[in-house]
């Protein structure tokens, strides 16, 4: 059996054709997607990068494995403790060491551990094959080295490869030869200019009059121009949209050319494919312009595309976690799920042909903002331990069916789905007690530590830019909120 993991970090399902683009976005991918199943609710259970892919390792989720922060106790996972044996548990139950045991070479071609330093993510794999860009790469780089390895191994029966593309993620970075393939497309409907306007007086990191952090960065904007750095007018606006659909078309290319590679090797029927993400993107949704942030729809949803041999082709609506995908795919070769794992094997039926998943799925974030989500039915709830100085209410509910883009907070209109919601999060929270990692809540942890990594230390500045910008009721709002953090570090004595 050969399987190929394509990896595109950040993608979006809706920027894609197969999920309805109007935008030519991605022939190569809806080339396998005509072929494939197609999911449509699938969410990676922790967001953003580290969280999302140490959950894809381990199964479970990462209020167990540990991992929901980018930095400080909760950006490592719980390796093992008094019974850890000669191998660890994390290594036993990795999904590539699980994978080995049904007899597949297990290779992975990404930056994601250096990114990262999550140096756990290579536990199980045979080989792995770190471009040396940390994640700056692309595609043609990445591409270079799965190249090499397909044409060397690439015949051979029995193989799992990764490969992982970063070029829809941040910086938006397509090469200046690709020009602006989508100048003449639309812009989504719902991002209007009172929309941007109501944005511009907001406040929070990726917001609109600072979309690359806590301020716009000069240097960043000469360096990558499709990247904006404020989105003052429209014509910013579209920048964001096309210099992302760029960098998802750039690695749609790329997707193709290693399509056409299976086909040169004779090897192009008898490649199983899976093609997904590690989380979303939101495009000035919950104001934020290009990054992921949230617990949201946006940034936890995630394209999840399987062409696997049996199983013929369709749509599938049901929700399921993308660890569940992975336990699916361990049981389709023949091997059983971990127990340790939170994922859950729908393989069954899927070989039926029935579309069955979970009643709801519990996210989360903890590296901008600390969120958990709950998405049932046509809704998503957001409960948020720490806005990330966004200003987020400690509720949000929205119908995706009636709102798809997040804009009306139904948590007050709406107090009884609101409170279905909350119960459904209580009642998984203590679900998860027994085996919560470190012996605590990891969110209610990264809280305590002084916030999520990325915004730690950075509200005392914050607060005299928002001043400086017209903001001020924006940055009295925060120092109201989050005294302890506006009054900085403690000053020496003198």
């Amino acid at each position: 059996m050969r399987v190929l993991y394509i990896d595109i970090d950040t993608l979006r399902p809706d920027h894609l054709g197969c999920y309805g683009y109007a935008r030519p976005t991605s022939p190569n991918i809806d080339r396998v997607a005509r072929d494939a199943l197609v999911f449509e609710n699938v969410h990676a259970s922790d967001t953003p990068c580290l969280p999302s892919r140490t959950a894809l390792l381990t199964g479970r989720f990462g209020i167990k494995n540990g991992v929901v922060n980018h930095g400080g106790v909760d950006a490592d996972p719980v390796i093992g403790g008094p019974d850890r044996q000669f191998w660890s548990k994390l290594q036993i139950d990795a999904f590539p060491t699980r994978l080995k045991r049904a007899g597949l070479r297990t290779v992975s071609v990404s930056s994601f551990a250096q990114r990262h330093s999550a140096f756990h993510w290579y536990a199980g794999f045979d080989e792995a094959y770190d471009v040396g860009k940390y994640g700056l790469e692309t595609a043609d780089e990445v591409f270079a080295i799965a190249q090499d390895w397909l044409k060397r191994r690439g015949r051979e029966d029995n193989w799992f490869l990764h490969v992982h593309m970063w070029d829809p993620h941040t910086p938006y970075r397509a090469d200046a030869a690709y020009g602006e393939p989508f100048a003449d497309h639309p812009l989504p409907d719902w991002l209007t200019e009172q929309v941007r306007a109501a944005h511009w007086a907001g406040a929070g990191p990726h917001s609109a009059q600072e979309c690359n952090g806590f301020a716009p960065k000069p240097d960043a904007a000469a360096r990558w121009p499709r990247q904006p750095q404020q989105i003052p007018d429209m014509a910013a606006v579209r920048r964001m949209i096309d210099g992302y659909d760029t960098g998802v078309l750039v690695a749609d290319e790329y997707v193709g050319r290693i399509l056409a590679l299976l086909g040169e090797l004779g090897v192009a029927d008898d490649v199983a494919i899976m093609i997904s993400s590690d989380h979303g993107e939101t495009l000035g949704e919950l104001n934020v312009y290009g990054d992921h942030q949230t617990a949201d729809q946006f940034t936890t949803r995630v394209p999840m595309i399987l062409k696997w041999p049996g199983l013929g082709a369709g749509r599938r609506s049901a929700l399921h976690y993308q660890i569940d995908v992975t336990a699916t795919l361990l049981e389709l070769l023949g091997q059983r799920v971990p127990r340790s794992w939170d994922g859950v094997s729908f393989a069954e039926a899927l070989r039926d042909g029935r579309d069955e998943g979970r009643d709801h799925l519990v996210v989360s974030q903890g590296a901008w903002t600390c969120q958990r989500g709950v998405r049932f039915g046509d809704f998503i709830l957001i409960e948020t331990l720490h806005d990330g100085y966004h200003l987020y209410e400690e509720a949000m509910l929205f119908d995706l069916a009636a709102d798809p883009h997040e804009l009306v907070n139904l948590a007050a209109a709406r107090p009884d789905v609101a409170a279905h919601g909350r119960r459904l999060l209580a009642d998984w929270r203590a679900a998860m007690a027994p085996e919560m990692a470190r012996g605590r809540d990891p969110l209610a942890n990264v809280v305590a530590e002084g916030g999520p990594y990325h915004v730690r230390g950075q509200l005392p500045a914050y607060i005299e830019r928002l001043r400086a910008t017209g903001r001020a009721d924006k940055a009295e709002a925060l120092a109201a909120k989050h005294p302890e953090a506006a009054a900085g570090p403690p000053q020496p004595a003198h």
